[in-house]
């Protein structure tokens, strides 16, 4: 089983069509939140069966969970902002383990991240369309045979190459032009 899973996309779908373009033979896509109008139009669009969650953007003030059966074991998935995921993950192991999960997707943070305690695995796959550590984007895929599991975070210019982003000139300059150009100093 090949799970594509992807969080935040925030209405921004463009990378995820060149992902899925890339990527042949994904059977499931997860979408860890954060506009799930998103992950119904993928489905509809790509017609690869999507599991979601409502994100903080959702209007969700509520915990939102789903869960994937896969051949290895149950996969919990959540946005994460219920559980304070940008504080720490104790919420998210707690909620694993009383799920009998062997693994939790989760978002909010727009950070990937993959991490195992004590054999469970916690996996952010970052945002595609806003991220915050300073890539152009990243996801995870999964992979679950009865015998395996493994989970790859993957950033979007490895497989689909650098957009060029046009860069933002650095304005200012206040400070040097009154040192320069000032006899008070």
């Amino acid at each position: 089983m090949k799970i594509l899973v992807i969080s935040d996309t925030h209405g921004h779908l463009d990378k995820v069509y060149d992902v899925c373009e890339k990527l042949p033979g994904i059977d499931l896509i997860i979408h860890c939140g954060d506009y799930q109008r998103d992950a119904y139009a993928l489905e509809d669009t790509l017609g690869i069966p999507v599991v979601s969650v409502k994100g903080n953007c959702d209007r969700c003030h509520d915990v939102d969970r789903a869960f994937v059966d896969t051949p290895y074991g149950r996969i919990m998935v959540t946005h994460g902002h219920m559980e304070n995921c940008k504080f720490g993950i104790t919420q998210l192991l707690y909620a694993a383990e009383e799920n009998d999960c062997i693994a939790v997707c989760y978002g909010h943070t727009h950070v990937p991240g993959c991490e195992d305690f004590s054999g469970i695995t916690l996996l952010n796959p970052g945002s595609l369309s806003q991220p915050r550590d300073g890539t152009n984007g990243s996801y995870a895929i999964i992979r679950s045979t009865e015998d395996d599991f493994y989970t790859n975070i993957i950033y979007y210019d490895t497989v689909c190459g650098t957009k060029k982003k046009q860069e933002k000139k650095v304005k200012g300059g206040m400070l040097r032009n009154m040192l320069n150009y000032s006899d008070r100093f």
